[in-house]
């Protein structure tokens, strides 16, 4: 457990933005696994769209999110 001031306002930091961060990667692992799905132009660029805010807000790396876009690319 943290013991100074700044590190117990760290762990409440770190504990929100865990929670957050598994949001968005939930909701882009189940965009992907409906576009690979589906297949529709739709459901492609709704996953694409959703890569672009995890790796803008850092949530998963870009060179992850380029590979998989480009993976979501060929199924057009």
């Amino acid at each position: 457990m943290p013991v100074t001031k700044t590190a117990k306002r760290a762990l409440r930091s770190s504990k929100k933005k865990e929670t957050v961060n598994k949001f968005i990667v939930s909701h882009l692992e189940v965009a992907i696994r409906q576009a690979r799905k589906v297949k529709t132009a739709a459901k492609i660029i709704k996953a694409v769209s959703l890569i672009d805010r995890a790796a803008k807000k850092k949530v998963i790396h870009r060179n992850k999110a380029a590979r998989i876009k480009s993976q979501l690319s060929k199924l057009k």
